[in-house]
């Protein structure tokens, strides 16, 4: 089933973390194996945060051999990060197994990024000036206490709960995905998309990665693919529909903006309010009312609706 939600300040920021968390926790009953969050903060001058895991949750529970193998991997990453001239600013051990960079760096963000994930257990999460996208198992409370979320000041975020249906319970099959090497570009989904095999064999063949089996991540890379070649957000969104096949509603955001996009037959709920300072959307009125206590009025986007809003 899964629900999505996204909010967007356009006169400044807010309390992105703790606004995210009260929408996606209203959702938990649509999705309770995983929360995930895409957020955007201030960036900063030539700087990135480097969000990166180098194992998955469960694993931590075998004992010491993965613990061991955990700092082995993460010895690696900051071999790696130094032979290509990148600069750690400061480092947060998060948790035992996923860990935030400020880092500085100048150079091609795909090379740094397939040389890190190129250590075994290696995932980056996101590459963003400001973007950092978190993602974890259980509900938004839990993931945001771990990953003490509720303190993030930002613009906007997009963030997703998960009903696992079609592949793993684990962190890498887990919304959002990051449109992989842009550094400030994430999706989350939900719905199905027939035509996934079909589309992701060919963007493999054209060079892009894909680090899980979920149909959902097809949006992040087609998004990607799109951007590099010259579209405008709002144009890669209304060809989607044309494009891409089954039901689906979507959310994209990029470092000062984000969007949505609705499938030909509109099957998977969305509902919208939006005043001069705010936009917020989600899978159901619930969540956005969980961030506005006075009374509003919603709308349901139609079929083959296409938005875009600026912080």
């Amino acid at each position: 089933m899964c629900g999505i939600a996204g909010l967007i300040h356009r006169n400044g920021s807010g309390n992105i973390g703790q606004e995210m968390t009260q929408m996606l926790q209203s959702l938990k009953h649509r999705g309770p194996d995983s929360t995930g969050y895409a957020i955007y903060g201030t960036p900063g001058r030539n700087e990135f945060v480097m969000r990166f895991k180098v194992a998955e949750q469960e694993d931590m529970a075998k004992g010491f051999d993965i613990q061991d193998e955990v700092k082995r991997r993460r010895a690696k990453v900051e071999e790696r990060l130094a032979t290509l001239g990148v600069q750690i600013i400061d480092k947060d051990d998060v948790t035992d197994y996923a860990f935030r960079y400020r880092i500085q760096y100048d150079g091609d963000m795909k090379k740094l990024a397939d040389y890190v994930e190129d250590v075994e257990g290696t995932e980056i999460l996101s590459m963003g000036n400001a973007l950092e996208l978190i993602k974890d198992l259980g509900d938004a409370a839990r993931v945001a206490q771990q990953y003490d979320l509720r303190k993030f000041k930002g613009t906007h975020g997009i963030g997703h709960t998960r009903m696992a249906t079609e592949s793993d319970v684990d962190i890498r099959s887990a919304h959002p995905y990051w449109a992989y090497p842009y550094n400030d570009i994430a999706v989350v989904h939900n719905g199905q998309l027939t035509n996934y095999w079909m589309m992701r064999r060919e963007f493999e063949r054209r060079g892009h990665r894909f680090m899980s089996n979920c149909d959902s991540e097809l949006l992040a890379v087609y998004t990607a693919y799109n951007l590099e070649h010259g579209a405008t957000l709002e144009e890669s969104l209304r060809q989607s529909i044309q494009d891409i096949d089954g039901v689906f509603t979507y959310l994209v955001s990029t470092k000062d903006s984000l969007g949505m996009a609705k499938d030909t037959m509109a099957a998977k709920p969305m509902v919208l309010y939006e005043s001069d300072d705010l936009v917020a959307l989600a899978s159901e009125e619930v969540a956005i009312r969980a961030v506005i206590p006075h009374e509003i009025d919603t709308w349901d986007p139609y079929d083959e609706e296409v938005r875009v809003w600026r912080a």
